[in-house]
């Protein structure tokens, strides 16, 4: 750590409640509003943690920190921890603590042709780095994740050193799936991913990871309200204060955010409660809106998801902002985890052609891809049905929650060609059923992911048609 950075950190220590003492509730309200939006990702990102982690009897509990633990199997409604999740690829999970020592990620060999990736995200939920089929290659490879403080000798053997700029990462991997016959192989090929501490792997004894003793707990819905500050002055902790963020982070210890001690809301004086109540209300609202106005683009997920300089540069280029602060939340709340553009791409489908929100309640709806115009893919391609209101996989009687490029020859095709795909909450019949993605009685959306998406993809060439009202 440099003098300034260690600097900045004695300071935003040594702010604390005194400060907080002093501030107005319009001053309180606008921090709120700004520490809201900054540190939302960081909210959602630690109810994962806590379910994956944490907590040991949460029923979707993983492994330890520093572990990898692997399902051979899809996601379906009964998952309900990440929202918008992806049902294409089977999953391995691992939260990995550097604080005391780096892991060595190491990764099996992988057929050409199988779509598998390493999504490697910090605590803010940036996209820091990959390794996989498109990033890295399909050959086995071993490399090294260090944390903000590392500053060692790279042992030999090393194909690459990964950085994280806190010591908090997250691994979400994905291996393709090709149909139910394919689970046996998924499954070989997930045992082949492998978490080893340092230490270890250069033949002495692992470090343990800390114990995060005074992680507090859960609380569902805190995500919308003043109580987010609990988790964000938590997460905060294993990030260290970058020098182009001083002032902000100077800014948040006004309202105790990033001070000694746990943040105590419930002893705060109940004006300033309620100006963090309205700045959280705001911040919240500010998302919506920058949400909703970008809701048709086409490659608006290719915008938001990505390194904190990617980030960056698209809050300037893409929305006309001056910090990236809105769009990373965005993207936390309405697909967190989404990958980068390089890897995949999600055009959404949120309203139909005509500009009005998607309910089966109201209508049915059809998707059409003329001849020789699907998705432009390296890797393959997918349509997943969401709940409006939940965000989560929709129960059906055929427990079908997609449609993808895998299923392409049992497709029935349209006249020419052209493939027609029905979204609706009935079957459109024993003939077209293949082609049916059951949807909700009621308000719902759909996501179009692109693995390995073709230029013209990325560019807006090539666009996704639109979803139709059926006659």
């Amino acid at each position: 750590m440099t003098k300034s950075l260690l600097a900045l950190t004695l300071a935003v220590g040594f702010i604390g409640s005194s400060a907080l003492a002093e501030i107005t509730p319009e001053e309180a309200r606008k921090i709120a509003k700004e520490a809201y939006i900054y540190g939302f990702p960081m909210v959602v990102h630690y109810k994962v943690m806590d379910s994956y982690v944490l907590d040991e009897t949460s029923p979707e509990y993983k492994a330890p920190f520093n572990q990898v633990a692997c399902t051979a199997r899809v996601y379906t409604p009964e998952d309900r921890t990440i929202v918008t999740p992806n049902s294409d690829t089977p999953y391995c999970f691992g939260f990995f603590h550097l604080d005391r020592e780096p892991v060595v990620l190491k990764t099996p060999d992988v057929e050409e042709g199988r779509y598998f990736s390493i999504q490697l995200i910090d605590a803010f939920t940036h996209n820091f780095a990959y390794v996989g089929s498109i990033e890295t290659g399909s050959e086995a490879g071993e490399f090294l994740l260090v944390g903000p403080n590392w500053d060692e000798d790279v042992p030999s053997g090393i194909d690459k050193v990964i950085e994280s700029e806190t010591d908090i990462v997250f691994a979400t991997i994905r291996t393709q799936l090709f149909g139910p016959d394919d689970l046996e192989r998924v499954s070989e090929i997930q045992a082949g991913y492998d978490i080893v501490p340092l230490e270890e792997y250069l033949g002495g004894a692992a470090k343990s990871p800390p114990i995060l003793s005074e992680a507090p707990e859960w609380v569902e819905g805190a995500q919308f309200d003043a109580r987010a500050f609990n988790y964000i002055d938590y997460m905060l902790d294993f990030a260290k204060p970058i020098e182009k963020e001083a002032a902000l982070r100077e800014r948040f210890a006004e309202i105790g955010i990033g001070t000694p001690g746990p943040y105590d809301l419930d002893s705060l004086d109940p004006e300033i409660r309620t100006a963090l109540e309205k700045g959280v209300a705001a911040g919240f609202r500010a998302m919506e809106e920058i949400a909703a106005e970008h809701a048709t683009d086409p490659v608006g997920s290719a915008k938001v998801f990505g390194t904190r300089e990617f980030l960056e540069t698209s809050a300037r280029e893409n929305f006309g902002l001056d910090a990236p602060y809105l769009v990373r939340a965005i993207a936390a709340h309405l697909g967190l985890y989404g990958n980068s553009a390089s890897e995949a791409i999600y055009p959404g489908y949120f309203v139909d052609a005509s500009g009005k929100p998607l309910n089966a309640a109201e209508a049915d709806y059809t998707l059409t891809f003329p001849a020789g115009s699907l998705p432009p893919v390296s890797a393959f391609w997918s349509l997943t049905m969401y709940d409006g209101q939940t965000q989560l996989l929709v129960d059906n009687p055929l427990n079908r929650y997609l449609l993808n490029s895998t299923m392409l020859d049992r497709y029935a095709r349209g006249e020419g060609g052209s493939l027609t795909l029905y979204v609706r909450a009935t079957s459109p019949g024993p003939e077209l059923e293949p082609n049916w993605l059951p949807a909700p009685t009621g308000p719902f959306y759909v996501i179009l992911r692109l693995y390995g998406p073709g230029n013209e993809a990325l560019t807006g060439a090539w666009t996704p048609p639109q979803l139709e009202k059926s006659d």
